[in-house]
């Protein structure tokens, strides 16, 4: 399981639908936007350790401008936006066209988004999520810019 983590000042995520309109589906203020692909072979245990990466990730600043804190030790605390993002399984070590194959089918990985999600806000994080095979739009501002990509251990 693969993840881009962005800390943000805020973001939303809009719906765009067969016409092309644009509809506004959810919003957060200061947080992580999560872009999240699910590889073929992942499993319950890597969807347990990418969520408690997520939430208990120390990447927002103390009163010294140190990163120590995590969302949940944020003032208001941060909250989460989730997207699904198949691409994001995806490799590019070879050739100039990225490799998808190993990407899990969807219904399985729409599951195991799910599954991460709810782990997330078991943790106690207010979370939003992206719709899995939707047509999306997210909109952000990166705060640092921090980035931060992780990958469950195999």
């Amino acid at each position: 399981m693969r993840a881009v983590i962005q800390r943000v000042e805020h973001a939303k995520l809009h719906l765009v639908d067969e016409a092309g309109q644009r509809s506004l589906h959810t919003q957060i203020d200061a947080g992580l936007v999560v872009l999240l692909g699910v590889a073929s072979d992942d499993t319950d245990a890597d969807a347990k350790w990418t969520a408690g990466k997520i939430a208990h990730m120390r990447i927002f600043e103390d009163a010294d401008q140190k990163m120590n804190l995590a969302a949940l030790d944020c003032t208001p605390p941060g909250q989460v936006l989730v997207v699904p993002n198949f691409t994001v399984a995806g490799s590019a070590h070879k050739g100039r066209r990225p490799d998808f194959t190993g990407a899990m089918k969807p219904p399985e990985a729409k599951a195991m988004f799910e599954r991460v999600c709810e782990l997330i806000e078991g943790e106690g994080v207010a979370i939003q999520r992206g719709v899995f095979g939707g047509d999306m739009r997210v909109e952000l501002i990166n705060d640092g810019p921090v980035t931060i990509v992780i990958e469950s251990p195999k």
